[in-house]
Formats: C-alpha cells, structure tokens, sequence
C-alpha cells in the first residue's frame, strides 16, 4: 500500500517533498530526478530553492515525463521551456544533465527508444515526481495506456486536451500527439511521489490508491510498485475510504522513516 500523506494545502505538501528532494540530493549529488510539468509541482519547485540553499546541484541530472509533438522546444508551452523556466533556470540546475523527450517529427519514430536509453545510461530515476489527470491519467498515459508501456508517442484524449487548454489560447492550438514516458518506464524509478490537490481529483486519487489494479485508470500503477509516496490535500482525499487511517499512520510513524 503507498504511503498517504494527507496535508492543509499545497505550500504544506510542496516543502513536504522538496525536503525530501534536498535530503536525497544532498547525499547523492548526483541524484536522478523524474520531472513532471503543469500546476501540480510547481509547489515542490517553488519550495526546493529554499530546500536546497547551499547544496551542491551541478551533478543533479533530471529526466521529464513527457512532451508535446510537433511543438517548437521554444514554444513557451512545451515542455523543454516549461523545465528550463521552473527548475532548471531558479534552481541553478545544470541545463546539459536535464532531459526531454524530442517530439520533433523527424526521428520521432526512434523517439521513445533514445529517451530510454538515455534512463538507462543514467542508471534509472531515483526519484520521480507525478501528478494525476481527472481521468486517473500519469504522464501522459491516458485510460487504456499498458503497465509494460514504455517511452512511446500517444494521442492524447479530448479530456487531456480539454484540460491543458488553459496554458495555451485555444484547444485548437493543443498538439494532438505527445512522447511520454511509460507506465512500465515510471515503475522503474526507485521513488514515485504524487501529488493531487482539489476536489477534481479527488476520484482518479481514490482510484489510484484503493480501486482496482486496471489500465481503465492507469494512475492505479502506482500499487505495483514497493515505495509510493502519495500526497494530497483535504480535497483530493475526500473520496477516499481509509483517510482516518492514513492520518493515523502519518502521524506515529517512526522518526527515521521520512518520505
């Protein structure tokens, strides 16, 4: 079962997992970091300048879960500039050892298979943050996506679109294909942390954490794995049927055992 750490709000659940970031970094400084984009870890992004003063980051490496194709890198919305624009350039991070998937359409038949061989150089993620879709989507693996997936181009769902429509100034302008890493790709970090905030996700966090193990919600990948840290706000967990024992646990857990 993950671990559920139910929190008062997102600064609470960002400096929650920043320190936990900075604790690994500031032992492995040379520490792999799966990175996710949107509104959802901007907290934790926002929280780890603070987390990490005086830490040695120029070995961080990072890797992001996806991106969109065909959009230009210098597109204010894809992914690379939204990396380079909330870590890479605030947190002092070297922009050389941070990692997307290449959507350009020429090579994007190879795409997926140079962006593992890239985790596997590197020797894995240790730790990856995720957020969660309305329709139990991570990454963007939409309902349906495989458990054995691997890094791969996707079409995203008029849902996925619909909700991303906002950084951009229509749905039209929304690409209709995206690289994401793989269910199969993200089971594979030694850490998956995630985050939800908001009564919307309070279902797909329900799901995910209690439902049943299907590829209808993909986000229930996260009970295959061994260490899962899943951190929401009041909100995010009004669905879920063991919030009391959550807390409870939360709350008498040893000291040593930190998320």
């Amino acid at each position: 079962m993950a671990e559920v750490v139910i929190v008062s709000g997102k600064q609470q659940a960002g400096q929650l997992v920043a320190e936990a970031i900075a604790r690994l970094v500031r032992s492995r400084p040379d520490a792999v970091l799966g990175l996710a984009t949107g509104s959802t870890p901007l907290p934790v992004y926002e929280a780890l300048g603070t987390a990490l003063a005086g830490a040695d980051v120029s070995r961080v490496r990072g890797f992001a879960l996806d991106e969109y194709v065909g959009l230009d890198p210098a597109h204010p919305e894809s992914y690379r500039s939204v990396i380079t624009r909330e870590v890479v350039e605030p947190l002092g991070l070297d922009p050389d050892r941070i990692h997307v998937p290449d959507g350009s359409p020429e090579g994007i038949e190879t795409t997926g298979e140079r962006y593992e061989a890239a985790i596997a150089e590197a020797g894995g993620v240790d730790l990856q943050i995720l957020g969660i879709g309305t329709d139990g989507h991570i990454g963007f693996n939409e309902p349906g996506s495989s458990f054995a997936s691997r890094t791969r181009v996707k079409t995203l769902t008029q849902q996925t679109r619909e909700d991303n429509a906002r950084f951009f100034d229509s749905i039209d302008d929304v690409p209709m294909h995206c690289v994401t890493q793989g269910l199969g790709t993200i089971l594979e970090a030694r850490h998956l942390v995630l985050l939800a905030f908001g009564e919307g996700k309070a279902d797909a966090v329900a799901g995910a954490v209690e439902g049943p193990l299907t590829a209808s919600l993909p986000g229930s990948a996260i009970q295959l794995h061994p260490r899962v840290t899943v951190v929401i706000d009041e909100a995010a967990a009004s669905r879920l049927r063991y919030a009391d024992y959550y807390r409870w646990t939360y709350d008498n857990k040893p000291a040593w055992q930190v998320i």
